[in-house]
């Protein structure tokens, strides 16, 4: 099955296919129909996409990875322009789905943190970022996550969008006994580039107010439907 870095060849085959039947294209013409085909504008967007899937992936800082790749979306890695930066960029021209994300992370485990509050810190800088964010998660060693924050929920000092510079973001969550893994890291939502550096983990005081929540609420709400849901983000 071809795919977008088929399209020079796809183009070619157009072009023949047209031609047996009397129908004269030259080969611009066909490239500009093949990147339709492909849910692009034109040729140039879809040479763009090409390219980017084409170079080189950066390298990833030791200790972290990317989840659940898609090279077709996301380059991740060290921005070679900015030492001791990571950069999430979008590849142009992708037909990125909706909601999907660029993660970079690291998980580490919870042993020497039960009982304790953890706080996350990040600085993080966009240009034209749909949504970017810091997050983490406290799992235990089978079942559902214990604690979880993305800042999606949080107005002020939640998500950020557009273009921006170094915001630092914090997240607070407690450790409880059962927890086996912690796992963190910073994503992109969509389209455009998301910089982080200057990431942090230590415990917090005792009292720090935690950021995240739990799996379920601690009793039930609105049996009745009369409390419409507010937005997020």
């Amino acid at each position: 099955m071809h795919t977008f870095l088929d399209a020079k060849t796809m183009a070619k085959a157009l072009r023949q296919g047209l031609a047996d039947r009397d129908i004269e294209l030259n080969h611009s013409d066909c490239l500009e129909l093949v990147a339709r085909q492909f849910g692009l504008n034109d040729w140039n967007t879809l040479a763009a996409r090409i390219e980017a899937a084409n170079r080189p992936a950066p390298p990833l800082p030791d200790g972290w990875f990317i989840s659940h790749a898609n090279p077709a979306y996301y380059s991740i890695g060290l921005d070679p322009d900015e030492r001791g930066s990571v950069c999430i960029a979008s590849v142009p021209g992708a037909a990125i789905p909706p909601d999907y994300t660029g993660v970079l992370m690291q998980s580490i485990s919870a042993a020497h943190y039960i009982g304790e509050k953890l706080r996350l810190t990040a600085e993080l800088r966009g240009e034209h970022a749909h949504l970017g964010t810091i997050w983490m998660r406290v799992d235990p060693s089978q079942g559902k996550s214990l604690r979880f924050d993305n800042m999606m929920r949080r107005n002020p000092d939640g998500v950020l969008r557009g273009t921006f510079g170094w915001t630092a973001r914090t997240i607070v969550l407690d450790i409880p006994e059962n927890a086996a893994s912690i796992h963190y890291g910073y994503l992109l939502q969509g389209t455009g580039k998301l910089w982080a550096r200057n990431f942090r983990l230590d415990i917090a005081d005792p009292d720090a107010q935690t950021t995240g929540s739990t799996p379920f609420p601690p009793r039930p709400i609105n049996l009745d439907f009369t409390t419409p849901a507010q937005p997020h983000g």
